[in-house]
């Protein structure tokens, strides 16, 4: 991963990669790895995560059909 500092300002670029390491999910994935899973543990948390997947992209093409509102978009807080 890899973010272009301009003009000495560390600042941005800091927020760039967070945003970078956001996206990615490696937060999630780190804060997952601090502590040992059990196997079944880990099966629960994955089929949990598989439905959720499902249901975002059976909901995503009934907005793309028109058949359900689309979602509402939030105000960025700048």
């Amino acid at each position: 991963m890899q973010v272009i500092v301009r003009d000495n300002n560390v600042e941005q670029a800091m927020r760039a990669l967070k945003r970078k390491m956001q996206r990615e999910g490696l937060f999630r994935e780190l804060r997952e790895r601090r502590a040992y899973e059990k196997p079944s543990e880990r099966r629960v948390r994955e089929k949990a995560q598989a439905v959720a997947r499902q249901r975002k992209a059976a909901r995503k093409k009934l907005q793309r059909e028109g058949l359900l509102p689309a979602a509402k978009r939030r105000a960025s807080a700048r």
